[in-house]
């Protein structure tokens, strides 16, 4: 294990020492403090002496797997801290939507490109200043009436050429209502959005 900084630094958790030392260095030439975990248990162990303020999770990890460290630390400080899945096996859609039904916040593939992961960092540490501030999303968050409906037809898992169908728009129109709502959700992907929707009931609003 490596510490630099204590509470309100990034944890980050992967047993490949390679990887670990590439965020280490991507995310320290932007100023973060970064704290190392090379297992789930030492990841418990640190988050607990010291609270993240963000986490990037394996999910395959020795022992103990990236899901079961995200339920822990769930139970340990809820919704309001963000984890960021990150795997090199796991890559199918049906693996990052299980990623976020369990709790993640986000869902990298190995190898990604790091200018995107360091804005997916930042959003995420946005989403989490805003929460604190009494200001987050899902709670209090505004969508229109369209777009909470192109959000409902989302979670039916239609197209965009579908929905615009349905609601008798241009597929470019419903793309713009999407990229919206993603925003104001702090969303980066259609299950990420989905899962969004059902943790804060935002389509009851839509019935």
């Amino acid at each position: 294990m490596r510490t630099r900084g204590a509470e309100g630094s990034i944890l980050v958790v992967d047993d490949d020492a390679g990887f670990r030392a590439l965020v280490v260095a991507v995310l320290d030439h932007y100023g973060y403090s970064l704290v190392e975990a090379p297992t789930g248990e030492d990841a418990l162990e640190v988050a607990a002496a010291a609270p993240p303020a963000l986490v990037v999770l394996d999910v395959h990890l020795p022992q103990m797997s990236g899901y079961e460290v995200c339920r822990a630390l769930r139970e340990r400080f809820g919704d309001g801290l963000p984890i960021l899945f990150v795997s090199g096996e796991r890559s199918q859609s049906i693996d990052r939507v299980a990623g976020f039904l369990i709790g993640g916040d986000d869902y990298l593939v190995k190898p990604f490109a790091l200018d995107d992961f360091v804005a997916r960092v930042r959003r995420h540490l946005e989403r989490r200043a805003a929460l604190a501030n009494g200001n987050g999303n899902g709670h209090g968050v505004k969508l229109t009436r369209r777009e909470l409906e192109v959000l409902r037809l989302l979670t039916h898992g239609l197209s965009q050429t579908e929905i615009a169908r349905r609601l008798v728009v241009s597929p470019k129109t419903v793309g713009t209502h999407t990229d919206h709502l993603f925003k104001k959700l702090g969303a980066h992907t259609r299950a990420q959005a989905v899962s969004l929707a059902y943790e804060h009931s935002l389509l009851e609003d839509a019935r």
